[in-house]
């Protein structure tokens, strides 16, 4: 679709800038530098035409945008509400149904000046822990009994700045009693808090006139969905943020999660990947530079982050993380080491493995394709190169020879697929099923384009097929997953899929760059992947925590809906067996250690999460931390058992054994592979009950 240039945006429109005038209430002294620059106003004028026009959903810009916007702004800005008071918010709440004015008028005054009002709030906090830290650690009163809401995303706001001094200074010793728990001197963590307070005091002074404006029209646009923002110009040329994030040199997608940058997920086959050290929901507290010292990057935007990630390949990049896998109040960190480097194509193939099962005195083999990513080498194909790289080509090849060593059916492992070409999303369908449609795009005007591989003749395999999934498994995943689901072509095992059914497109502006909803993805059946992904047919309890990770955690995200399906329903040959299927499951896997060990542990994790009132007394908290590690220690060590491992005598072992996710190695036997495994059996199940039903 051709989108309308930025000049159709009158030049008589940038004289709107400062036509707030007597509408602003008092301005705070400081950062008075920080103003609404010419290229913006046009910018932002043109981000609400384009949104206005071609947003997929084409919501109207009104009162409830505005309070929408308004309640993003000051989320953006004061996540924790640690910053603005009671009284602030009173004092603007008057804006709060007026952003849509504003925007309509080009008028972006009122967000600088309540970016200048954190500014000054943020300048305070610092200052006040900065002086307290003078007076050293010692001095803070660790006997006694206070506690501290942790979780403060929907806590009221301070009453006044009384309160809110109190708020920082609470803030301050969670913030000293994390890193003595975590094992460091007193002296240390002086020196270590003293160095981010300041460091983020000379950041602020090198705040600009852009960052203000990125924030506020991202508040704006990021109301529609969470895919849909403005880019900087120094953002637009370097990466895309929002959408991708995805890292030179080390293969990572990060995102911000308030004062840290999380891990989303990994680029299968990148340097993270097979580094075996980054887990998704880690968060990256620290960069350095080879064996430089560490930088503290606690407090930075993402971006910052990201140019300190980067680097040349061959050189080596360390990270200080805080692993998912730690309770929610352990701070404990540990450094990791990434040699930078691009991803390889042939790293990221199809490859194969076979698994040797037994059931009832009958032995089976199994076949595994596992699919990383969904590639196609575009410069070979577009050159007509006869014997051009893809997918579906090699999974074909591998078809063929697990077929040579007569396996009993296939298992194709999508866990941690983030996607890829939907082209090869579309043509691996097709190796499975008679032709027909595979995925359905919907755009902003209602038209649905329906995709099918047009060169399709038939299946070119007809055997069994299970499909395995995670909450990593998106996009062109969810397509192939989804389309072999709707056909009845497979059954899908594993988790629910990340949820990803939109796509997007970028518009140059006069001053940087919009990415917005165009369009979204059905399903054959009509269901959309959006926000819901696939559902499997037989769950597993997942190795990732859903609420963190996935397009239902972030805000705003489109919702589920249908349309049309593009097929009649068909029969579903598994439906008659599903209640044995999962009955054997069950049994199965009701004892399976690996199993049972991550259940009891999403079990915990889930029970943890709700405990967000901390204790700022140091016996308490000690207590209380030595608690929790207990119980994760006999977790672990119950699964060890079980399995006649060696049996840990403390939660730190277990980070040089890598032992928790069954899934993390490339040299491990498939066999050990718990997920992997149980995922076969379900297939020989279902293999043996189909044939009992043919020949009775």
């Amino acid at each position: 679709m051709k989108l309308p240039s930025p000049s159709i945006l009158t030049a008589g429109l940038f004289a709107l800038l400062l036509s707030l005038g007597a509408q602003a209430v008092s301005k705070p002294d400081d950062w008075a530098h920080l103003q609404p620059e010419r290229e913006q106003v046009i910018a932002s004028l043109n981000v609400v035409e384009l949104l206005k026009r071609h947003h997929y959903d084409k919501p109207p810009l009104d009162n409830a945008r505005s309070q929408k916007t308004h309640a993003n702004y000051l989320k953006s800005l004061d996540p924790a509400r640690l910053l603005f008071t009671r009284q602030d918010i009173e004092h603007y709440s008057s804006w709060e149904y007026r952003h849509d004015d504003f925007l309509h008028k080009g008028e972006l005054e009122p967000g600088f000046e309540l970016y200048r009002l954190y500014l000054q709030r943020q300048s305070q906090y610092l200052e006040q822990s900065l002086e307290t830290l003078k007076n050293g650690v010692a001095s803070l009163d660790f006997d006694r009994d206070e506690t501290l809401e942790t979780d403060r995303e929907k806590a009221p706001w301070p009453a006044d700045m009384d309160e809110l001094q109190e708020l920082w200074r609470k803030r301050l010793k969670d913030e000293v009693l994390r890193l003595k728990l975590a094992g460091k001197d007193e002296a240390a963590i002086a020196e270590l808090l003293t160095k981010r307070y300041r460091n983020q005091r000379k950041r602020m002074q090198q705040i600009r006139s852009e960052d203000v404006f990125q924030t506020y029209i991202n508040a704006f646009a990021q109301t529609y969905d969470p895919h849909t923002s403005y880019l900087s110009p120094e953002n637009a040329e370097n990466f895309d943020i929002n959408m991708s994030l995805s890292l030179e040199g080390i293969g990572a997608v990060l995102q911000n999660d308030n004062e840290h940058v999380k891990v989303v997920r990994l680029v299968p086959a990148g340097p993270a990947d097979k580094s075996k050290q980054l887990a998704p929901a880690d968060r990256i507290i620290a960069v350095g530079q080879g064996d430089k010292a560490l930088v503290d990057v606690i407090g930075w935007r993402l971006d910052e982050v990201v140019k300190l990630i980067r680097g040349p390949k061959g050189t080596q990049v360390r990270l200080e993380i805080i692993p998912a896998s730690n309770a929610p109040n352990d701070q404990s960190s540990k450094v990791v080491s990434i040699i930078r480097e691009a991803v390889k194509l042939e790293e990221q193939a199809a490859k194969k493995s076979i698994l040797e099962l037994e059931q009832d005195g009958h032995k089976a083999k199994i076949g595994v394709i596992e699919i990383p990513t969904f590639y196609i080498d575009f410069k070979a194909y577009r050159a007509g190169t006869p014997d051009y790289k893809s997918t579906t080509r090699d999974v074909k090849r591998l078809i063929s020879e697990l077929q040579k060593e007569q396996v009993e059916g296939i298992v194709i492992d999508l866990r941690n697929n983030g996607g890829g070409s939907l082209q090869e999303a579309t043509e691996l369908t097709s190796l499975f099923i008679e032709r027909g449609p595979t995925v359905l795009v919907r755009n902003s005007n209602g038209r649905v384009d329906v995709l099918a591989d047009e060169e399709a003749s038939g299946p070119f395999y007809r055997g069994p097929v299970a499909v395995l999934v995670n909450r990593l498994s998106a996009s062109a995943s969810e397509i192939f997953a989804g389309a072999m689901q709707d056909y009845h072509r497979a059954l899908i095992v594993g988790g629910q899929t990340f949820g990803k059914g939109t796509v997007q497109s970028i518009q140059p502006l006069n001053h940087g760059e919009l990415k917005l909803t165009l369009a979204k993805f059905y399903r054959v059946s009509g269901q959309s992947t959006q926000h819901q992904g696939v559902i499997p047919d037989i769950h597993y309890p997942a190795l990732v925590d859903v609420e963190q990770i996935g397009e239902s955690a972030l805000p705003e995200a489109m919702p589920w809906d249908s349309i049309k399906p593009a097929i009649a329903p068909r029969n579903d040959p598994f439906k008659p067996y599903m209640d044995i299927l999962q009955a054997r499951h069950d049994d199965r896997t009701g004892q399976d250690p690996d199993f049972v060990y991550t259940r009891k542990r999403l079990e915990l994790a889930r029970q943890l999460m709700q405990e967000t009132v901390v204790s700022l007394k140091e016996s308490t908290r000690r207590a209380e931390q030595e608690r929790i590690e207990k119980l994760q220690l006999d977790l672990e060590n119950q699964r060890r058992e079980v399995k006649g491992e060696e049996l840990l005598k403390a939660l730190k072992d277990e980070d040089e054994e890598d032992s928790i996710n069954p899934h993390d190695s490339d040299n491990k036997d498939p066999m050990d592979d718990a997920y992997l495994k149980e995922t076969a059996y379900i297939l020989l199940d279902w293999t043996n009950l189909n044939q009992v039903a043919r020949h009775p």
